[in-house]
């Protein structure tokens, strides 16, 4: 009996995936493989190169040694033919398999290239995460507006999680305004767990050294877990030394201190290292153990269940054409500096730097800072989109595009926020200790020395009030904005033109 091809992508290395349940160990031969393709698609963080390359390696070798006959292809082999579907067809004519197992990817390019291959690819639901399509896109039907609120309740109910009985522990779904305080000194942040390269780790950190070393991103102090045991350590730390303080501080910035209490986990859980419910249940165990506060667990886990279920759902309704939409027509060409760090303004240098450094940035500094200012400034979403996908380590399309199209650019019209994340400078000093140390003066409106989130704040309401007025979310914005004599509302406006053209025109901002 000629047995069959499974499968398993760099993102999908998860003890009991399904295309593994559908094989037989004793005559079916699992596909792993690195290939230049993957590494290309965008210019990807050689960070997130070396993390996947090593958990691949590893994880090929535990399910070795669990009797699986594995066929790995290295960057490196001569042989290799560069792409998934190009080593499935290596792996076909070696073997004389004529069918695969494929877990479903998620990336609509990557399913699109497996219905594509020349030989039969059975693709089986990807049952990691907590809903289904099916479930997802029933709870969407009927529904004029997909507010990620309603659906995290459905998700609490269904897990059971911070449930008493059929109410919410303490008495509310959401305590996210407990979790908006500002930094303030003496925070004793716990960095996330790092661990020596092992001889599997260094082996590939020199091969993405030698590919990819000139890339956007930095290489150096490549700490992080690249198997189950040691991302289970990683969780172990943050639920003892940061998860309780995660929740007041969890939008806050502050220089120097690029994860603050984040869990610095999403790497791990994305490509499977940690499972939804196992990272869940651990936070939760802490607020019934008395180690963390209510606040704290439900926003962490509220990120789990519910953005991240939410957002996964997003992409897959929308389909494969979502990452085009741009309906507020931006069209200006990302900024360099979102590739040097090389701006004036402390806030995105400190985002974009940290970003080079670590491949990672805390969600606010994604949301209000880098994406707040591609948005203000109009840059075209599909470049916004493919800028985060490469430089995030927990990027993938899935996970990326609803919260870089939709929460960040509003690129979707409405279909993920129900108003657009804008904000002045206000907000960031507010939030950070970035502008006590930054060129510009966020208590300067116009000018010289004024802040370009201020300038460039009020040029975007002006010139999408079209869209925007009769938002009840934003009809405080514009009533403030017509109270300005029209003097100020002149100068506000050519101001912010002079700051879009300089940009435009490749000058320092």
């Amino acid at each position: 009996m000629v047995g069959r091809l499974i499968l398993v992508l760099g993102d999908q290395l998860s003890d009991g995936l399904s295309a593994l349940r559908e094989g037989d160990p004793n005559t079916d031969t699992v596909v792993m493989a690195e290939v230049q393709a993957e590494a290309d698609y965008v210019p990807h963080h050689p960070k997130k190169i070396a993390f996947l390359f090593s958990a691949m390696r590893k994880h090929a070798a535990r399910l070795a040694e669990a009797g699986w006959t594995v066929r790995y292809t290295k960057l490196d082999d001569p042989e290799n033919s560069q792409s998934i579907v190009g080593e499935l067809l290596r792996a076909a004519e070696a073997t004389g398999a004529t069918e695969v197992l494929a877990t479903e990817p998620g990336e609509f390019r990557l399913i699109a290239a497996l219905e594509e291959a020349p030989l039969p690819v059975h693709m089986f639901p990807d049952d990691r995460f907590l809903a289904s399509h099916r479930e997802f896109e029933a709870w969407a039907e009927g529904r004029k507006e997909l507010r990620m609120e309603w659906f995290y309740r459905e998700m609490r109910r269904k897990t059971g999680l911070l449930m008493e009985g059929d109410k919410p522990a303490g008495g509310k779904w959401n305590y996210d305004h407990d979790n908006r305080k500002p930094p303030k000194s003496g925070l004793d942040v716990t960095p996330p767990r790092a661990f020596t390269p092992d001889e599997t780790v260094t082996e590939v950190l020199e091969l993405v050294r030698t590919r990819f070393g000139n890339r956007y991103g930095s290489l150096d102090d490549f700490t992080w877990a690249t198997d189950v045991t040691q991302a289970r350590h990683a969780l172990a730390q943050f639920i003892n030394k940061n998860l309780p303080t995660f929740g007041d501080f969890q939008d806050a910035m502050v220089l120097g201190e690029p994860f603050m209490f984040h869990a610095h986990l999403s790497f791990y859980i994305n490509a499977g290292l940690l499972g939804w419910r196992e990272v869940c249940d651990a936070a939760e165990q802490a607020w019934k153990d008395g180690k963390a506060p209510l606040n704290a667990v439900e926003g962490f886990i509220r990120q789990i269940i519910g953005w991240r279920e939410f957002i996964r759902g997003i992409y897959f309704l929308q389909g494969p054409d979502y990452t085009q939409q741009n309906v507020l027509e931006h069209s200006r060409t990302l900024p360099e500096f979102y590739w040097t760090g090389e701006t004036d303004m402390t806030c995105v240098s400190e985002a974009v730097t940290g970003t080079m450094d670590h491949a990672y940035a805390h969600h606010i500094q994604r949301l209000m800072v880098t994406g707040n200012f591609a948005l203000l400034a109009g840059v075209a979403a599909h470049q916004v989109h493919e800028w985060y996908l490469a430089v995030y380590a927990d990027a993938y399309e899935w996970v990326e595009a609803p919260n870089v199209i939709g929460m960040s650019q509003w690129a979707d019209g409405g279909v993920v926020g129900s108003k657009p994340y804008v904000s002045g400078g206000n907000y960031i000093n507010k939030m950070s200790n970035y502008c006590n140390s930054c060129s510009y003066s966020v208590s300067t409106k116009t000018g010289e020395g004024a802040c370009p989130f201020n300038l460039l704040y009020w040029h975007f309401l002006d010139r999408h009030r079209g869209r925007f007025e009769k938002n009840p979310r934003m009809a405080q914005m514009y009533r403030t904005w017509d109270r300005m004599d029209d003097d100020r509302r002149e100068t506000v406006i050519a101001d912010g033109d002079k700051l879009l053209a300089r940009m435009e025109a490749g000058e320092r901002i």
